[in-house]
């Protein structure tokens, strides 16, 4: 089995456009979700646990779960796209492994394996309360390389 090795960092022109596209996205900043870590292949979201972010038994609710791990995919594979490409989703599957509990959610996005127009991600998201970090839900995403930037 491969060693994962730490992702590498990104330049600044690569972290300003990650972030700058975050900042478009009228449902992360709606649930208060933010970016904590961008790096080539690799983008983990952050979204603390709030009553506006619940579902009935007081979880964080599975649409949250399942976007934050959607866009930390996507923005992983954008690190590794050219600097006028913009990206999409073309499908991902996520299992939800435990209730989403804890003082907040961490989504990672992981490229597997890019390509020039399809990038193939791995999801996982962990609910963190105080030192405890658990898995609660994992996923595949493909996703499409758009070159020429937004609306093109």
């Amino acid at each position: 089995m491969k060693e994962e090795t730490q992702p590498e960092q990104v330049t600044a022109e690569i972290e300003a456009r990650i972030r700058a596209s975050f900042e478009r996205q009228g449902l992360m900043r709606h649930l208060g979700a933010r970016l904590s870590e961008i790096r080539a292949g690799h983008v983990q979201i952050v979204l603390p646990s709030r009553p506006e972010v619940t579902q009935q038994h007081g979880y964080i609710h599975a649409g949250a779960t399942s976007a934050i791990a959607d866009s930390a995919g996507g923005y992983a594979a954008l690190t590794l796209f050219p600097g006028t490409a913009e990206v999409l989703t073309v499908e991902y599957k996520i299992n939800l492994l435990a209730p989403a509990a804890g003082d907040h959610l961490e989504a990672v996005g992981t490229v597997v394996k890019a390509g020039r127009t399809l990038t193939v991600c791995r999801l996982d998201v962990f609910g963190v309360a105080d030192a405890q970090r658990d898995l609660i839900a994992t996923g595949q995403q493909t996703l499409i390389c758009l070159p020429g930037g937004p609306g093109q």
